[in-house]
């Protein structure tokens, strides 16, 4: 019998920094577990299918729709689910573990992390609280399909999309307090 070697999980991380957002304003947008598919783009919808929203062990069911790149007129809808690992509001940071879904992401573990910015620009200008950086970190089985840098370049592209979503969404919400 022949042995295959097992391939290694392919590991990212990919990296935002919004320099008009606090950490302190920005954490509470990734803590809410079930409000992905207001900043993911395309999840329309997300559910929670067990255990209480945002305590570890609580599962959501994500659901989206895709055009598909065959030429088909068909639209394609995924789904996953998604258990909240870990949930950190002092250090700002989350994690979570794909259980189950038809993306093809097997063994998928994300953690998110919200910093303050403590860049030497930041400092220098005094602004040492003024910014956040978000970290997306990976590792997920190789999946069928893609190449590893396709799924980094998938990553740092939906976390840019995020990242300017909560931002606009928050500077939106800024706007309307200091007019009223």
């Amino acid at each position: 019998m022949a042995h295959e070697k097992e391939e290694e999980k392919w590991k990212g991380k990919a990296c935002t920094t919004l320099k008009d957002l606090t950490a302190e304003e920005l954490w509470p947008l990734f803590e809410d577990f079930l409000s992905i598919h207001k900043w993911l783009p395309g999840v329309d919808a997300c559910t929670l299918v067990e255990g209480v929203s945002g305590e570890p062990g609580c599962v959501r069911y994500c659901t989206g729709t895709a055009v598909p790149t065959d030429g088909s007129d068909d639209t394609l809808t995924s789904w996953v689910k998604e258990k909240l690992l870990l949930i950190d509001p002092v250090e700002r940071c989350i994690s979570y573990e794909v259980i189950e879904g038809n993306v093809g992401f097997e063994s998928y573990i994300a953690t998110i992390k919200v910093l303050s910015d403590s860049s030497e620009d930041a400092q220098e200008n005094g602004d040492d609280h003024k910014g956040s950086t978000v970290e997306w970190s990976y590792v997920v089985n190789p999946v069928p399909g893609w190449k590893s840098e396709d799924l980094a370049s998938y990553i740092d592209s939906i976390l840019q999309t995020m990242a300017k979503r909560m931002e606009e969404a928050l500077l939106q919400t800024k706007i309307i307090v200091l007019d009223n």
